[in-house]
């Protein structure tokens, strides 16, 4: 055997376990909701082999269009919230001492050692009617009585910022911290001001962190249902929870493929966003 020949079979081997992988978990799951999708609903769940377009002629109903639109919205709210206070939060983190830095990134990770369901739990403690939001609010004199937060589409983004806001920070304090700032500098020289500096300088070449980490929120935002669930109540249903609803209490597993393709579409376009601005940035 080669050289040549050997280094390609030593390439294959390597490549065979990650390949190997991704079929089997990822592409052929894939495959198996998108031949589901085409397919009628059983008498009792499951499916049954008989092709139909009927489910993705479902989606466009007004129902389910306002369930994803809603979807859409509160995922685009959260990524806006995170990105207002994620940038100014990354930038200070970015601009400390090293040691400083550690002990602040830390503090951002320290989230992630608790499960996610309790955190999401911990919500209602605050924002119910005897919780500490209202109670706090009570005892300075700003309202009178207590404001209607739990199970609103209010609480729902709150919990979803807090959820996904170290996705935003982490890429964004990336971003900065590797940036020159010799060039906010520079453009002083030339006469720009703090405000022209930051829109023509600083923020076109930390643009990368703001889309990674944008699409980082946005991607598990749209999709989630354990948020909505909780924070949300019957009341601001996401197109998780509805996929969620038709595999495991409406039992109709073909409807429940066809919303999971469609949400599977609707997180491939920021990433494909994202991968047109690595390349042009690059």
């Amino acid at each position: 055997m080669s050289v040549k020949n050997r280094q390609q079979t030593n390439l294959l081997l390597l490549l065979f376990p990650a390949t190997a992988w991704l079929m089997v978990f990822f592409i052929l799951p894939v495959l198996i909701v998108l031949l589901y999708s085409f397919l009628e609903r059983g008498t009792y769940g499951g499916v049954t082999w008989i092709f139909t377009l009927s489910n993705y002629q479902r989606l466009f109903s007004g129902l389910f269009l306002g369930v994803i639109g809603r979807s859409l919205w509160l995922a685009f709210l959260t990524t806006a919230a995170c990105l207002l206070v994620g940038y100014p939060l990354a930038f200070f983190i970015a601009t400390r001492s090293p040691r400083w830095r550690n002990a602040l990134l830390l503090l951002v990770i320290i989230p992630f050692w608790t499960n996610f369901l309790v955190r999401t739990y911990a919500w209602i403690i605050l924002l119910r009617s005897e919780g500490v939001v209202n109670t706090a609010l009570q005892s300075l004199l700003i309202i009178s009585e207590p404001l209607n937060l739990l199970f609103t589409p209010f609480a729902v983004v709150i919990g979803l910022i807090y959820g996904y806001l170290p996705f935003m920070v982490l890429p964004l304090y990336s971003s900065i911290e590797r940036f020159n700032f010799s060039l906010v500098e520079a453009a002083h020289d030339l006469g720009a001001n703090d405000i022209r500096t930051f829109w023509r300088v600083f923020l076109p070449l930390t643009s990368r962190g703001i889309v990674a980490g944008s699409i980082l929120v946005f991607v598990p935002a749209v999709g989630a249902f354990i948020t909505p669930d909780i924070l949300g109540g019957s009341k601001t249903v996401m197109v998780g929870n509805l996929i969620q609803n038709q595999f495991m209490k409406a039992r109709d597993w073909p409807f429940g493929s066809a919303l999971s393709m469609l949400l599977t579409v609707i997180i491939l376009i920021p990433v494909l966003i994202y991968f047109r601005v690595s390349d042009e940035t690059q």
